[in-house]
């Protein structure tokens, strides 16, 4: 009776054990599949916005299209470089008031923050990532346009209604910060302690321990988060589309008008769509976007990687 019993203990923990290793199998599969699926996925968009392209590509040199300053569809020109010149500027004013805030507050939330204060700060911040960015943008057309025309832009002899480059670049520092912040305190937080106790039990001080060992230990990690910020304010549509202007030029200031990439599609595309030319010419400009900010990607990919060497080997 007892080997008929442990026959079939035996026989029910092997049938288990087959069963887990065959669902592992399948989940094997699966995941692969979807790693593909996604490879496929992207693969599949850009050939079709290449493809969509062709036209205006055989049309006219790319060089040209580029670097010329007439953007008129009506009359068959193509000048990309003011909305190029508008998506630089937008991101790289976004980005450097943005990034030192971001830094700033989730250096605030995880070392310094304790208690309720901790809670409440860090909910908050999580509930303005959340916000979607249309509502930032009707709330600047309320205050932050009248604010930036009356009071900002004359201070530096600029004359403006208070649409533009700079609205749009402050304001958008205000929608990825939070989203930063929210990435950068997860991986300042998902430092073991024994680094902090390290530094500290040497003598340095926590400001000296936050900036010589925290920050560099989770930099790869922050360093992603404004990667994400970068990605989401380079492809922004409708906060430019509502604060910039839509005005196709060469910004002379901070504060004059212009346009992005985005807001060019937005701006154009449902009323030139019968147009097959400017419909080519617009499904460039995202293929434009998709291709800069996967080089982006790939090249914060390799920087990143290179950060996460530097430290296991310090």
């Amino acid at each position: 009776m007892t080997t008929d019993t442990d026959s079939l203990r035996k026989r029910a923990r092997s049938s288990r054990l087959g069963r887990r290793l065959l669902a592992e199998r399948y989940s094997s599969y699966w995941l692969t599949l979807a790693g593909y699926l996604a490879i496929a996925l992207f693969g599949g968009i850009t050939l079709l916005l290449f493809y969509r392209s062709l036209p205006i590509l055989s049309e006219y040199p790319l060089s040209s299209m580029l670097t010329s300053t007439n953007w008129d569809p009506a009359r068959n020109n193509f000048g990309f470089l003011p909305a190029i010149v508008g998506t630089v500027y937008v991101t790289a004013l976004s980005m450097v008031m943005g990034v030192p805030i971001a830094l700033g507050a989730a250096i605030y939330i995880a070392e310094y923050a304790e208690g309720r204060t901790k809670t409440l700060v860090a909910a908050l911040i999580d509930v303005l990532a959340a916000v979607p960015s249309v509502i930032f943008g009707l709330v600047a057309l309320i205050v932050v346009v009248p604010f930036i025309g009356s009071y900002v832009a004359p201070v530096f002899n600029e004359s403006t209604a208070g649409v533009g480059i700079f609205t749009v670049s402050l304001v958008m520092a205000i929608v990825v910060t939070p989203f930063m912040t929210s990435l950068s305190v997860e991986s300042l937080e998902s430092l073991p302690d024994e680094l902090r106790e390290t530094s500290l039990g040497v003598g340095a001080t926590k400001f000296e321990t936050i900036r010589s060992v925290l920050l560099r230990a989770a930099g790869p990690g922050i360093f992603s988060a404004i990667l994400l910020g970068f990605g989401r304010v380079f492809g922004a549509t409708i906060v430019p589309a509502l604060l910039i202007g839509g005005q196709t030029q060469i910004p002379t200031s901070v504060f004059s008008t212009g346009q992005t990439l985005p807001t060019l599609i937005v701006n154009d595309f449902g009323e030139l769509m019968s147009l097959p030319l400017t419909q080519s010419a617009l499904i460039f400009v995202g293929l434009m976007l998709v291709v800069v900010v996967w080089l982006f990607n790939f090249g914060a990919m390799l920087v990143q990687r290179r950060l996460k060497r530097r430290w296991q080997y310090q």
